[in-house]
């Protein structure tokens, strides 16, 4: 039993479901594998990963949230099974630094996306370089969004960004709600190239940068680059993939 950890949320649903686990646990009494138990969320996979960033670990989501795209579907009858024979996939986060308009310099990691959002009534006015080139000189708009391959189905689907392949090695630039120029779709660029915001009328109109969940209000200029020294090892069911997960997005039609 040394060699699993279980991480849980504090919630209800993941409270029982961490019962089963440890009840299917106790059935075997030696483990020839090494496994990091995450119950919850997406929102809570997230942390946990940020938490560990540091670590070789290997981790195994069971959703208890919503949707739970990095996560596991629970099954008592299946759950020995499933953990022995996951398959793991590793993905690089996105680093996002972000100097505020009083001079502070401030760093997050984001797994899914870093959102630029205008702070106010007024649309954000910026500019936005790639690597070395200018790609927008100005974008006005409610903000621009960053998004990773593993978080290019969540709100960076939502904003009409593209759904990018695991291996990729590509990173989506995606509008929100576009003013000007008002028919731009976005970019997708590679992953090596650090991705240069700037906010163009920080007084009279203030944005947010927002990597996953961490929020910096007041930003003036952020950049966002991918770091590859960091690995997170997720695991998946066989049938159940996340790559297989993005197929299946990229061929879901919305039911009204």
């Amino acid at each position: 039993m040394k060699k699993i950890q279980i991480i849980s949320d504090k919630n209800k649903k993941s409270q029982e479901i961490k019962k089963k686990v440890l009840k299917e646990l106790n059935k075997i009494k030696f483990l020839n594998f090494q496994r990091t138990i995450v119950i919850g969320g997406d929102g809570f996979m997230l942390k946990t990963l940020k938490n560990n960033k540091k670590s070789n670990k290997s981790f195994y989501g069971i959703n208890s949230g919503n949707y739970g795209f990095l996560m596991n579907k629970f099954s008592s009858k299946n759950f020995l099974r499933n953990l022995s024979k996951a398959k793991s996939i590793s993905i690089s986060p996105l680093e996002m630094t972000v100097k505020s308009n009083k001079g502070k310099n401030r760093k997050y990691l984001a797994i899914n996306e870093v959102s630029i959002l205008r702070q106010s009534r007024q649309a954000a006015s910026l500019s936005i370089k790639c690597g070395s080139k200018i790609i927008i000189k100005e974008l006005v708009s409610d903000g621009v969004l960053v998004s990773t391959p593993a978080g290019s189905t969540a709100y960076n689907l939502s904003v009409h960004g593209p759904i990018l392949s695991l291996n990729s090695k590509k990173l989506s630039i995606a509008p929100i709600s576009p003013f000007r120029p008002r028919r731009w779709k976005g970019k997708i660029t590679k992953d090596t190239n650090r991705i240069l915001i700037k906010n163009l009328n920080s007084i009279k109109r203030p944005i947010s940068a927002v990597a996953d969940n961490s929020e910096v209000r007041n930003a003036k200029i952020i950049s966002v680059k991918t770091n590859k020294k960091i690995k997170f090892n997720l695991l998946y069911d066989q049938n159940r993939s996340l790559q297989k997960k993005i197929n299946l997005e990229q061929i879901r039609k919305e039911v009204n």
